[in-house]
Formats: C-alpha cells, sequence, structure tokens
C-alpha cells in the first residue's frame, strides 16, 4: 500500500513539470525574419522548382493541391 502511493505520488510529481503556466508562441516576432531567409527553402533554385511544379500541373490535369493559387486549365 506504502509503495504504491509513493509511486502514485512520484508520477504526479514527474508529470507535473509537463504542465505549462503561459502559452507562448514557438516562433517570437524577432525570430520571424530568420525563417523567411533563403536558406531556409526546401529547393536550392526555388525558380526551377516553380517551373517544375507547373509542368507537372499541367501534366497532371490538376492543380491547386500544393497551395498554389492558379487556374485549372493549365494557362498560367
Amino acid at each position: 500500500m506504502r509503495t504504491s502511493l509513493i509511486l502514485i505520488l512520484l508520477a504526479m510529481l514527474g508529470t507535473s513539470g509537463c504542465a505549462s503556466v503561459k502559452i507562448e508562441p514557438w516562433v517570437k516576432p524577432y525570430e520571424r525574419a530568420n525563417l523567411a531567409d533563403p536558406i531556409m527553402s526546401f529547393e536550392r533554385d526555388p525558380l526551377a522548382a516553380s517551373y517544375l511544379q507547373h509542368v507537372f500541373e499541367s501534366r497532371e490535369g490538376a492543380r491547386g493541391a500544393v497551395g498554389g493559387s492558379h487556374g485549372g486549365c493549365g494557362c498560367n
């Protein structure tokens, strides 16, 4: 009985450290400039990646699935 009570108290003590009192944003306003840096992009050449995405969307016949705001005719 005593060991189970001690284990429960230790578990409660261990999990109480996970609670946060105030919620803060993950990215502070002054850190946003670091995320906008070109080194943070996934592609080496964004212009070539944009062209290849356009060709893929035109051949696929569907547009906008990757977050682009284009029409569905393949003309842009």
